[in-house]
């Protein structure tokens, strides 16, 4: 239905989208995911051309909208958009909120432009509502309007941007149960979203956008039980980390310490926690002192907010060796107290670089 070519989108020096290439079958249901900034409402706003396109070739139904004959009117009904915003007219009541596109656009009478604006009303669950104004319904009401108001001028395709991110919570549900229902019957839709549990519900695929591409996409099982690249596994796990550099065996371990804290009180973690995590760096880099004659080593703490872990993660180059059982350890000491505080050890060598992981568990509060 939709095939999307090189689609690129800068503000001066400023580049928000690099280069999309997809396609989108009739009747899939894509969430797109990834971190603010990422160019996820742009990448929507560019298919119905509210934004247009630095460059792109974007065919909807084999039609190319970027055509200087395309009708961008019909473009619009065609592909219509759901915004985070309601963006409903406040001096008209519901129903004429839901009447005057059709009856303007669609060349629809008043009679049947209501009749299907009351059918949608009650598909929505809001038919009792016909005669009320904006102001006199809830947030996740003014919602549900919306989208009732988006399927009278009867699209192919849907984009969501953000449809719940001015609902307080209480809200979110009874619009994401009408998104679901609008799935089931098989309507096209682009949903960028927050809501990871429903996205992981109601997709057929997941774009995750990052650094203004599709970063990553495949079904929600491969995008969220096993995503393949970092920086998807990192928003997935919902995972915060900082790195440290450490050059010389004269590093400055109190500063580390300092900051490491300062890390594990960002996060909630428990004192218990934080003591664990401080002990086991410790007795990591006394284990590589004598190493950092020779290496450098880079020291990775990261959390997992998903999964409460916590992974200590050790990068050195040199030759291939496990640094925790190499010749130039004194005793076993060291390594059997991180055994001790640790879930799992886990030695790798991905080419140039020896990598220890290890993986604490971690719990928050005082």
């Amino acid at each position: 239905m939709i095939k999307v070519q090189h689609l690129s989108k800068r503000y001066g020096d400023l580049v928000v989208l690099k280069d999309i290439s997809t396609e989108i079958k009739k009747g899939e249901v894509i969430s797109i995911i990834g971190p603010s900034g990422t160019g996820k409402s742009t990448f929507l706003r560019c298919l119905n051309l509210l934004d247009h396109p630095s460059s792109s070739s974007i065919h909807v139904d084999g039609c190319n909208i970027l055509d200087k004959k395309a009708d961008i009117a019909k473009v619009r009904q065609k592909m219509n958009m759901v915004f985070q915003s309601f963006n409903l007219f406040s001096h008209l009541s519901v129903m004429d909120n839901l009447t005057l596109a059709p009856m303007k656009l669609l060349g629809k009478t008043r009679d049947d432009a209501e009749k299907k604006s009351l059918d949608l009303l009650r598909l929505v669950g809001l038919a009792e509502k016909a005669n009320s104004y904006p102001d006199e319904l809830s947030g996740g009401q003014k919602q549900r309007i919306a989208i009732a108001r988006c399927l009278a001028m009867d699209p192919e395709v849907i984009l969501f941007d953000e449809p719940t991110s001015a609902l307080d919570p209480t809200m979110v549900s009874e619009v994401l149960s009408v998104i679901r229902k609008l799935a089931q019957e098989g309507m096209t839709m682009l949903i960028v979203t927050h809501e990871m549990s429903f996205a992981r519900d109601v997709s057929s695929r997941i774009f995750y956008m990052d650094q203004g591409l599709i970063y990553e996409e495949g079904t929600p099982e491969q995008i969220f039980d096993a995503p393949q690249k970092e920086r998807t596994r990192n928003f997935i796990h919902r995972i915060r980390s900082c790195v440290f550099e450490i050059t010389s065996p004269d590093f400055d371990l109190y500063a580390l310490n300092g900051e490491v804290e300062a890390f594990c009180d960002k996060q909630f973690l428990s004192r218990k926690t934080r003591n664990k995590v401080l002990l086991v760096i410790e007795e990591l880099l006394m284990i590589y002192k004598p190493l950092l004659e020779t290496i450098a080593l880079e020291l990775t703490v990261a959390y997992s907010e998903k999964n409460e872990t916590l992974a200590l993660v050790c990068e050195s180059g040199g030759n291939q060796c496990n640094p925790l059982e190499g010749d130039h350890l004194v005793d076993d000491l060291g390594v059997n107290l991180i055994k001790q505080f640790s879930t799992d050890i886990a030695y790798g060598w991905d080419g140039d670089k020896n990598k220890i992981t290890v993986s604490m568990q971690a719990t928050r509060g005082v």
